[in-house]
Parts: structure tokens; C-alpha cells; sequence
């Protein structure tokens, strides 16, 4: 569908991702998400990203599919078309290192941004850099100097500079102006009312009986975080004849075929049921009774699998770290465990097992936590001027 060159806001809305649907992520999906939100309240929007040229496109939104990417070449392509639509215009860019190409090293697009004039700049770091140290091969630390660079390049060009978590305020580099780092948590990507009758469908199809316990997993099952699935999962499964693992997400085939070689007698109670169209892994994330969601560097504002099981309601067990904010100790609205340790996040998920008569109480207040604090509707105020985000720090 085509968009509009001007909206109601004076502006044209202008995303640049390095991945829209169909390319699977997190930042394909939220970028979808935030386009058709922009879109519905009358805004001019216009999405650029890798890809050969589509049909398909939230309805208002014009997609510019960039065949070349964002390297030289795409670049020159992209000022060329945006020099021919009309202006004032809004970039908005969804920083993600790596999703821009250049294996997270695309520094001729980071120097773009920062040396465009005209049109007004605001980033979004989803991700700000690679992690270094003198402890990691010196490989990683060079990607680790560049990403910086890159960083330090984009944020001091940008009027506005958004954060998924106001852990990634520590990392990014201190621009030359002051530029407030708003926080903007991410949205739940799923449906969060599920009709009944699929979620009744695929709760019939995953227990085996009545009195059976289903806990759930979202990911993409990265080696740090199944290190510690496979530390909480088997004697979760083992102190209870009833209870079954379901497992949904790019990567679940591949983890339970690797969970259940090493723990043979977990055969049949581990279902693996890869990636599925949100409409219908909503309705297996509803299904469930307990979700477990553990992260090595902690719960925080930018995990979209966390913020699906809130959205849904769904009792969650997770885990604080260095990156959890402090906003969910004593939120109430999950079972938290105190720190990212395999023996943390089990005790926690069997207290939480042991006691399915807090189920109802703790999916309604997880429910009403996403309402108030994450959802996409407190995204769209945000960027529309309805209401202002948390200012984590003015620089």
C-alpha cells in the first residue's frame, strides 16, 4: 500500500531498519508495529530497508525496498529518493549494529547520518555495541571499537535518541550537545487477547490430560541462554510427573532435539514447535500455565519474549541482572528470581509450579504492568507528543 507525503503532524515519517517483515526479528516486527500505529493516527510514513521490492505493507505505509542495503551504493540511492519526496521530513532510524550489513561494521552509514543537514534525526538503539574486554579474542574487541565509533557518530547527530532499556544509558557514548536518552520500552510484537476457542485448541493439543502443566518458553535459544534452560528445565520435569515443555521460536527443534539426547528419559514431555504466525503463538503462549523466560544479563525492557507473556497475561518466571531495571523488583506482576544462576531461576519456577492458585492473580497484574508501562500505545504517545518519555539521563 502506498502512503502519504504529508500528515497532520506537519512532518513525513521516514523508519530506516535493517529488517522489515518478511525478514524475521524483533526490529522487523516492531518496525511493522510502529509504521501501522503512525499510519493510524494519520501520519505520512515511509519504511526503508534491505529486501527486494514487496507487496505486502501495513495499510497507509509506503515500503522502499533498498536492493543494495545501506552500503555505499544503497546509500547514495536512498538520498536520492529522499531528496525527490516532499519535505519536512523524520528519520527515524532503528539502530541495531548488525542488522545494517557490513558484518555490525557499516561505518559508512553511521558517517551518513551524521553528516546528513536538513531533516530532522531520531534514533532508536535497540543495541548500542559490541561487548569487549581484555578477556575476549581480539576479534571481538576491534567490532567492539568500530560499534562504539559508529555509536558515538549516530548519537551526536540525532535530536532525539531513544533507549529500549536504560541499561544501554552507561554504553553509549556522551554526545557533544545535550540530548536527553528518553527510555522507550519495547512492546509486546504478539496479539495480547488471543481469541478463546485457539486458545482452548491449542491447550488440548499440547496437555496430555486434565491435569496436566504446561510451561513455555519464547526465544532463539542463543548458547548463553540455553546454558540455563538446560539447567532449570529437567529437574523442573523431573519433580513432576504432569508438567511438559513447550517450546516456541526459531531454534526450539534444534534445543530439544540437543535437551532431550542428554536427558533421554525427558523424551515426549519437551515439544519443540519452531516459529509460528503471531496470531497462533499467542494462542500456545496463552496456553500455557507458566512461562519461563531466564536471561543471562537479566530481565530488562527490551525483551520482547518477556513482554509477550505480560502482554498475555501469563504467569512469568524470569531472572534480575545487571541489566534489569529497577522498575520490576517489587512490581509484583512476576516471579523474579534474585540473580542469573541456574539454581535462582529453578527455585523460582517451582515456587511458582507448587502454588498454581496464584496463577489467576499473577497473570491479571502482569497484565495490567504491560498495559501501564509498555504497550505499543505507549510507544505511539511517546513519538507523537502525547505524553513524554522517562529521561534516563540528560546528557
Amino acid at each position: 500500500m502506498s502512503g502519504r507525503d504529508a500528515d497532520a503532524f506537519g512532518v513525513s515519517w521516514h523508519l530506516l531498519t535493517g529488517e522489515f517483515p518478511p525478514q524475521p526479528g524483533g526490529v522487523s516486527d516492531y518496525t511493522w508495529q510502529v509504521a501501522e500505529g503512525l499510519a493510524c493516527a494519520g501520519g505520512a510514513v515511509h519504511v526503508w530497508a534491505p529486501g527486494e521490492r514487496q507487496d505486502t505493507a501495513p495499510e497507509g505505509v509506503t515500503v522502499h525496498r533498498l536492493s543494495e542495503g545501506f552500503g555505499p551504493r544503497g546509500l547514495r540511492r536512498l538520498e536520492r529518493e529522499l531528496a525527490r519526496l516532499p519535505g519536512p521530513k523524520r528519520l527515524v532510524v532503528q539502530y541495531v549494529p548488525h542488522a545494517f550489513g557490513y558484518r555490525a561494521m557499516n561505518v559508512p552509514f553511521a558517517l551518513w547520518l551524521a553528516t546528513r543537514r536538513g531533516d530532522e534525526v531520531w534514533t532508536f538503539f535497540h543495541e548500542v555495541s559490541f561487548p569487549w574486554g581484555w578477556e575476549r579474542p581480539w576479534r571481538h574487541n576491534v567490532l567492539g571499537a568500530v560499534t562504539r565509533v559508529m555509536a558515538a557518530l549516530v548519537v551526536a547527530r540525532a535530536e532525539r535518541v531513544f533507549v529500549s532499556t536504560s541499561w544501554w544509558s552507561e554504553r553509549l557514548p556522551r554526545p557533544p550537545r545535550r540530548v536527553p536518552l528518553e527510555w522507550l520500552p519495547v512492546p509486546s510484537n504478539l496479539p495480547t487477547r488471543p481469541p478463546l476457542d485457539a486458545v482452548e485448541a491449542a491447550r488440548a493439543s499440547l496437555r496430555t490430560g486434565p491435569e496436566g502443566v504446561l510451561i513455555g518458553h519464547l526465544g532463539t535459544y542463543g548458547d548463553l541462554l540455553v546454558g540455563m534452560l538446560e539447567q532449570v528445565l529437567p529437574p523442573l520435569l523431573r519433580r513432576d510427573a504432569r508438567r511438559r515443555v513447550v517450546l516456541a521460536g526459531r531454534g526450539s527443534t534444534r534445543f530439544a532435539e540437543q535437551l532431550t539426547g542428554r536427558h533421554p528419559e525427558l523424551a515426549g514431555r519437551v515439544l519443540a514447535l519452531g516459529g509460528q504466525p503471531a496470531d497462533t503463538l499467542a494462542a500456545t503462549l496463552k496456553a500455557c500455565d507458566v512461562l519461563l523466560q531466564p536471561y543471562p544479563d537479566g530481565l530488562s525492557t527490551r525483551r520482547g519474549s518477556a513482554m509477550a507473556g505480560l502482554g498475555l497475561g501469563v504467569p512469568l518466571v524470569s531472572n534480575a541482572g545487571p541489566a534489569t531495571e529497577p522498575l520490576w523488583h517489587g512490581s509484583g506482576a512476576l516471579a523474579l528470581a534474585p540473580e542469573p544462576t541456574g539454581a535462582a531461576v529453578e527455585a523460582a519456577a517451582e515456587a511458582l509450579l507448587s502454588a498454581p492458585e496464584t496463577w489467576p492473580a499473577l497473570g491479571s497484574r502482569a497484565a495490567d504492568f504491560y498495559t501501564e508501562r509498555f504497550s505499543l500505545a505507549h510507544t505511539l504517545d511517546v513519538l507523537l507528543g502525547r505524553t513524554r518519555a522517562h529521561v534516563v539521563e540528560d546528557t
